[in-house]
């Protein structure tokens, strides 16, 4: 009489071997070096910020908020502990469901843009119509449209993958598309913002391989329209002439002030600095000190040393940016490191070298750094998506493994 065949057995080999395959697959694979690079990098700056917002914000807080100087770095603060775990859950997210929103998001804040440009809902702050009030919230829709940005060029270059070395069906659809989203925040006329939005489109096109040809006619153009804006404000050309004029290398209280003081902040600190909350220029002699210039303050008070570690810090995150962008293994993944790369090193080089003294005025944070609330959101959930690229960069490689081994596991079952 013929024994039944065993079917216990192999059924607990098959599922060992699923979850040996699946461990040798990367389903429980650890987050990279580059992630945790990455991601260390970020919290060093967001911490830094916020001591640095808590010392340069002390005085205009306590004149505005009757002695409370914490305020704005309270602000701050709460801004960060929404922000930090959103870009922690943000890099737990798949690639499709980056893909699958991209259209909405930028939609979205696209309406919302319009909303501060067309109706009596935009807000006017320091000559710039860029925020909108809904109730007793006040945000930047503009911030939203680089996180736009960031998502819908990545799908965008997935799709049109074959066609980044033809201008008419590749690279023209991307700029009618991104430049329209950009216009929207020339027309608030924050001409800084633009000119960053406006490197990270053409910026990113560039490190994911489209030919400097195609990109020199944009360039042009673009390069065109930020003169043409420029001289149609006479605050905006107020800034420029003083920043070019020779008179700002000497003590002028006309549009200089801004650019002196900064400058005598930085001068004040030599190399040890003067101590963490013992800036001078924060008391009401320097504009925008937790804010535009609070790369000033970290001179004053940090000195020589500390505005090097925070440039050091900016050269690292550029490096972990680029280290992702490398090892990505799919277009959407190195799009959008690429673009997050141009948007926080390149903002935060202009910002630096506004304070510096290489670019005039043109109103523009350092990332993770400078208070603002909408700014520092958007920046850590753009640094989530990248986070969720570094994580598992070849996930589909993986994925297309982990099917076959499904495939196979089943097939043994059924046998």
């Amino acid at each position: 009489m013929t024994s039944p065949p065993r079917t216990t057995r192999p059924a607990k080999r098959t599922e060992r071997t699923g979850l040996a395959a699946r461990i040798r697959l990367g389903a429980f694979r650890p987050e990279s070096k580059d992630y945790f690079l990455l991601l260390g990098t970020v919290l060093f700056l967001v911490v830094l910020g916020l001591v640095m917002v808590l010392s340069s914000s002390q005085v205009e807080s306590a004149l505005a908020n009757d002695g409370d100087f914490t305020s704005r770095a309270a602000q701050q603060a709460t801004y960060a502990l929404i922000g930090v775990p959103v870009m922690l859950l943000a890099g737990r997210m798949p690639e499709g469901f980056w893909m699958r929103i991209a259209w909405l998001v930028l939609g979205a804040a696209c309406v919302l843009q319009l909303l501060v440009v067309a109706t009596p809902l935009g807000v006017e702050v320091g000559g710039n119509t860029n925020w909108l009030r809904l109730g007793p919230v006040q945000f930047q829709p503009s911030e939203l449209i680089k996180v736009a940005l960031v998502l819908w060029l990545g799908l965008i270059v997935t799709k049109k993958q074959d066609h980044l070395g033809d201008f008419g069906k590749g690279i023209m659809p991307i700029l009618l598309v991104g430049g329209g989203a950009i216009g929207l925040v020339l027309l608030g006329g924050d001409l800084g913002t633009v000119m960053v939005m406006a490197v990270m489109l053409l910026g990113t096109l560039f490190l994911i391989g489209v030919p400097l040809r195609l990109l020199a006619v944009p360039v042009l153009f673009g390069g065109a329209a930020f003169a043409l804006v420029a001289v149609s404000s006479e605050s905006r050309m107020r800034r420029i002439t003083a920043f070019l004029e020779e008179d700002c290398a000497r003590y002028n209280l006309g549009d200089c002030w801004q650019i002196q003081h900064g400058t005598f902040a930085m001068a004040n600190g030599g190399v040890f600095g003067v101590g963490l909350g013992n800036s001078a220029a924060k008391w009401s002699w320097l504009p925008a000190a937790d804010n535009d210039f609070i790369f000033a303050i970290i001179g004053e008070e940090l000195g020589l040393i500390g505005a090097v570690v925070v440039i050091g810090l900016f050269v690292v995150l550029a490096i972990a940016l680029a280290r992702v962008m490398r090892s990505a293994a799919t277009p959407f993944g190195r799009t959008v490191a690429a673009a997050v790369l141009v948007w926080v090193v390149g903002q935060a080089c202009v910002n630096i070298g506004v304070v510096l003294g290489v670019f005039p005025v043109l109103g523009v944070p350092l990332p993770l750094v400078s208070a603002g609330g909408t700014a520092l959101l958007t920046t850590l959930f753009a640094i989530g998506v990248v986070l969720s690229v570094a994580r598992d960069p070849g996930v589909p490689a993986r994925s297309g493994a982990r099917s076959s081994a499904r495939r196979t596991s089943k097939a043994t079952r059924s046998r």
